[in-house]
């Protein structure tokens, strides 16, 4: 379908502008919005302007035409010129020069929904133009259109000056309404700007957050092998105790039988010292196991204080000889700590030892530039060089030629010290060479309590 509304005569530059008028009115009344009434408008223009500068004279139709469901308001720009032989060339190639030849064509054709244009020499040229109209726009009928064009008949003359006038408005209407979008186009981008900043940020607290849960994961399942080895741990450090009172409990049920009432009292207080030994070493364990490392409280340690408690906590054999260091120091350190490290040590030297008659077992230290440094020194059977990294680990047991381990022990005892001593950043060997141990290791500098005078 296609109605005829108006046709103009293009004959000269006041032709021109009002083509380029009649478009703007008409786009406006068929519901075109302002900034494509203007694009059809400047198409219209620059091919009306081309007829004038290339053939002199031409005829311009605006249509209402239906193709393929949809309405379009239609410029057929028609000349009799000699025609354009390269049109394919003129419309594909860039637009450097804005006074090129052909130009008027390649910008036409970006403004329109619709390009066409058909040209054969020495019988003219024929352009048409094509703007789709809004689904909501009125309905065209025909009496509209009829009244349409009675109306632009009546329309005074053009006024070049006051159309161009006109126009530069629109254009300027059209420029400031650019410029605040523009300036809403730079707002977003500067929101865009900020939250991928937010966005930046929220990734490094995320990469964080699993750097920390890869961290705590590590840490839990430590303390899932640590809990998995508490068992055996309390049997391990419980023994001697018990070994203890089950001793006494011997004697004190052979003073029951020989009716020995004054030995067996002083047998009780002996007991009940061991009990009490008992539960201040599962009170340590379990402060040790279950509440973290670094959350034990430090206090004051007389160190030849508690190695007499070691000492006592031990079943040590009347012809086991003992020999401490006489000025062992003061520390500011958690006694549990040091208490196991040296239950542990000084209980491996009396239970391994394979000549218990001439057994010799000394403690000593000495303060060094950045650390200080305890020594366990034994006469016992040895230690071959193979198994000096093996007997710190978990549930390992000595095992040379030279005597057997006891078969009571868990292995646990010489990876607890090395466990506890990780902990403080220090140090743990054992060097031995033939007959006799010496366990040493080292403590921090820091917690030591220099005397005052």
């Amino acid at each position: 379908m296609q109605r005829s509304v108006i046709k103009i005569n293009i004959n000269n530059e006041l032709d021109v502008v009002l083509a380029y008028k009649r478009a703007m009115q008409l786009s406006e009344r068929v519901g075109i919005a302002l900034a494509n009434q203007t694009k059809f408008a400047t198409a219209v223009s620059e091919i009306c302007r081309n007829v004038i500068e290339h053939v002199g004279s031409g005829a311009i139709t605006f249509n209402i035409v239906e193709d393929s469901g949809y309405n379009y308001l239609e410029a057929l720009i028609t000349d009799r010129g000699r025609g354009i032989g390269n049109i394919e060339y003129i419309l594909s190639r860039p637009v450097y020069n804005p006074g090129m030849r052909g130009t008027g064509l390649a910008n036409s054709k970006k403004l329109v929904d619709v390009f066409d244009i058909e040209s054969e020499f020495e019988k003219g040229t024929r352009v048409t133009l094509r703007k789709k109209i809004p689904s909501s726009a009125t309905t065209l009928t025909k009496q509209l259109l009829d009244y349409w064009v009675r109306e632009f008949d009546q329309e005074d003359d053009i006024s070049p000056y006051a159309e161009i006038k006109k126009q530069n408005m629109q254009l300027l209407d059209l420029l400031e309404q650019l410029r605040i979008r523009n300036l809403e186009a730079e707002q977003q981008l500067q929101e865009i700007k900020r939250l991928n900043g937010q966005l930046q940020e929220y990734n490094i607290e995320i990469s964080e957050l699993l750097k920390e849960r890869e961290k705590k994961n590590k840490q839990l399942q430590q303390i899932n092998k640590d809990l998995d080895a508490f068992a055996h741990t309390v049997s391990h450090d419980l023994r001697s105790p018990l070994q203890n009172m089950n001793g006494l409990a011997t004697v004190l049920e052979a003073c029951l039988e020989a009716d020995d009432k004054q030995e067996a009292e002083t047998i009780l207080p002996l007991m009940r010292e061991q009990t009490l030994k008992m539960d201040r070493l599962i009170t340590g364990i379990l402060a040790y196991s279950l509440a973290g490392h670094n959350s034990l409280n430090k206090q004051v340690i007389d160190l030849q204080i508690l190695m007499a408690q070691v000492i006592g906590s031990l079943y040590v054999p009347p012809s086991c000889k003992l020999v401490v260091q006489a000025d062992l120091p003061i520390l500011y350190s958690q006694e549990i700590y040091l208490y196991q490290i040296f239950a542990n040590l000084i209980g491996n030297a009396i239970k391994y030892h394979d000549q218990i008659d001439s057994a010799v077992i000394e403690v000593r230290y000495r303060q060094l530039e950045e650390h200080l440094e305890f020594v366990v020194q034994d006469n016992g059977p040895g230690i071959a060089p193979e198994n000096h990294k093996q007997i710190f680990q978990k549930y390992e047991t000595l095992g040379n030629s030279s005597f057997q381990p006891d078969s009571n022990s868990t292995g646990l005892g010489l990876s607890i010290v090395k466990k506890i001593i990780q902990e403080k950043k220090c140090e743990v060997w054992v060097e031995s060479e033939g007959r006799g141990s010496k366990f040493v290791f080292t403590w921090p500098l820091n917690e030591l309590v220099e005397e005052t005078t």
